[in-house]
């Protein structure tokens, strides 16, 4: 039986955290485990969107909606099949980064979360929290923290 069943992993589109998702992707590959790439996002107002759509014209498709989270979805998925994932999935939520990781570990039974240290030694992630600090004292599984910075 292998170590790990369920990998879940937190991307933004970043480049370290896509560097999370190649290295969870090779976990899972070894692992023959399921990895799970998901992506936090918050719709954007009408307001907040009215003048990229000024300016974009016909490509206001990429900053409306979910839109931007499923382009870093597929971006990761690529990464993560050209690191070995075998059986990949992505999710898209709107939500805050920490608490849509901590509820993809539960709602797909995951056994390790895999997340970049962006922010975790900066004096902002000290004093007000990081998504890496946050998912690690309180996500209940194994949680590997991969050095992206």
């Amino acid at each position: 039986m292998s170590a790990y069943r369920t990998i879940v992993v937190g991307t933004d589109g970043s480049e370290t955290s896509l560097s999370a998702v190649e290295r969870a992707s090779a976990v899972a590959a070894d692992s023959s485990a399921e990895l799970i790439i998901v992506c936090a996002y918050t719709p954007a107002t009408r307001d907040d969107t009215a003048a990229a759509e000024d300016a974009l014209k016909d490509e206001a498709y990429l900053v409306v909606g979910w839109t931007p989270a499923e382009e870093t979805l597929r971006t990761a998925e690529e990464r993560a099949s050209a690191a070995g994932a075998k059986k990949v999935r992505t999710v898209a939520v709107d939500g805050a980064p920490a608490d849509v990781l901590r509820q993809a570990v539960i709602d797909n039974k995951a056994d390790l979360l895999v997340v970049g240290n962006k922010g975790l030694n900066t004096l902002s992630g000290r004093l007000l929290g990081s998504v890496p600090s946050d998912v690690a004292r309180r996500s209940g599984v194994d949680v590997l923290i991969v050095h992206t910075t």
